[in-house]
């Protein structure tokens, strides 16, 4: 994804990258030095605000001298969170601060800095890109809705001619359904723990038994603008993640959905293809505009919910107090994304080379003039209610008429004058075409709003 699609997802590797990963730990661990001499343990004293801001330079300007130092001693180490530990000391030397080096990494296991920064790195990635994009797909298909919302159209259930309704209204309802997961999306939880090696504080105790360390711990993960998790094993969880992990799934499935419906529709010859001027359809047709925006996203959507669930599947389980599993399986969620937000970006461009064609909408109507058998016989059956007719089966009558087989305006016209309902009835239904009957669509469409 970082060759062809770059531009596409350069936005999340910020985040979701291994730099993004150690820039993030590097945060935790200085804020958490910043915390433990703010309290002035172990007889430390506060730290002025320019020394702070030196020791927060390191995060805020982590880059490639910062990301080689650490290459370079990981290859050492074998161990990620030990090299930017390492890294910290480092600095803290060039800083003047030796005399606080042993705070650096205090009491911590490394899933203390990795939940941690897991859940900033993921937070800020969602907030941040993801679920901006989102929004922009949102709102050109909302915009699609109202331009459209009178614009009628055939139903097509189980593929086959249904009861007409608009093209916005047909708009709004992804609108609808993405805007609900949206909501849930936004609302989510973003936890670390900081509670030692097996999620028992024992290392704080042993080191300072006067200290209320889950009040610390808490107070330290809040102020980073995520939530505390206090009762884990040696990791955090990770329930937060199976459910926004499920739920960004869930809105792929909509949007493959949607995806799959303007396909259809472009099929159809609903909508016409707006030229991308120097583009090429084909190489050997050149009369060719393809619907590769919606094909493109389909796709990427289908990798993405793939890894999407194999993420919560994993996740939710750590055999007893810790393995592994989790540590390789969090490395591709910037991959899960990263394809999710490659479909975002095909799909907002794809809304907008596309345009209504309603003369095709129309001449489908007018061919399909049995879809008026619904409303006749649901009139009917009004209309024997009422005690304004005798007629005996209703359903089994247009049944009869109209299944299997295309009725034409006349046909239908003449069908209705010789029912035996009232004279109201009869001019409603007389009054009906395949274009007007819509009922509630374009009204529906202000439900988005």
């Amino acid at each position: 994804m970082d060759g062809r699609y770059r531009a596409a997802v350069a936005p999340l590797s910020d985040y979701l990258s291994e730099a993004g990963l150690n820039r993030a730990r590097v945060e935790v661990e200085v804020e958490w030095l910043i915390a433990l001499t703010d309290r002035s343990l172990f007889g430390t004293a506060p730290l002025d605000e320019a020394q702070k801001e030196r020791l927060r330079a390191l995060y805020r300007g982590f880059g490639a001298d910062e990301i080689a130092w650490l290459a370079e001693k990981e290859a050492v180490t074998r161990h990620d969170v030990k090299a930017v530990e390492y890294l910290v000391r480092d600095r803290l030397a060039e800083l003047g601060l030796d005399q606080i080096a042993e705070l650096t990494h205090f009491a911590c296991t490394s899933e203390d800095i990795n939940s941690a920064s897991y859940a900033l790195t993921v937070q800020r990635a969602v907030t941040q890109v993801w679920l901006p994009r989102l929004r922009v797909v949102i709102d050109r298909l909302g915009a699609i809705a109202r331009e459209h919302r009178d614009a009628p159209m055939l139903s097509r259930t189980h593929g086959q001619p249904a009861t007409p309704t608009t093209m916005g209204k047909e708009f709004a309802v992804f609108v609808w359904r993405l805007e609900r997961v949206e909501r849930q999306i936004a609302a989510s939880e973003f936890l670390a723990k900081f509670s030692g090696a097996t999620g028992t504080w024992s290392a704080h105790l042993a080191a300072e038994p006067d200290t209320d360390w889950p009040a610390l711990s808490r107070e330290f993960i809040e102020s980073l603008g995520i939530g505390f998790n206090v009762l884990t094993t040696q990791i955090e969880s990770h329930d937060w993640q199976v459910e926004l992990y499920d739920r960004i799934r869930h809105a792929g499935g909509i949007l493959h959905n949607l995806a799959t419906d303007v396909w259809t529709y472009i099929s159809l010859g609903y909508f016409s293809q707006i030229p991308v001027a120097g583009a090429t359809g084909s190489s050997t047709m050149p009369h060719k505009i393809n619907p590769i925006r919606f094909e493109n996203a389909e796709a990427n959507l289908e990798i993405s919910g793939g890894l999407l669930a194999t993420l919560a599947q994993t996740l939710v389980t750590s055999r007893l107090q810790r393995d592994l599993t989790d540590s390789t399986t969090q490395r591709n969620i910037g991959v899960a994304l990263g394809h999710s937000l490659l479909a975002l970006d095909n799909l907002a461009r794809g809304l907008t080379e596309i345009s209504l064609a309603q003369r095709a909408l129309d001449a489908d109507l007018e061919s399909n003039w049995e879809v008026l058998a619904e409303a006749i016989q649901t009139v009917v059956r009004a209309e024997i209610v009422a005690g304004r007719s005798q007629i005996s089966d209703p359903y089994a009558l247009l049944k009869d008429l109209t299944r299997g087989r295309r009725v034409g305006a006349t046909e239908l016209a003449e069908f209705v004058r010789g029912l035996d309902i009232g004279d109201a009835a009869k001019e409603r239904l007389l009054a009906l075409t395949p274009a007007s009957y819509t009922g509630l669509a374009s009204i529906l469409v202000s439900e988005i709003d």
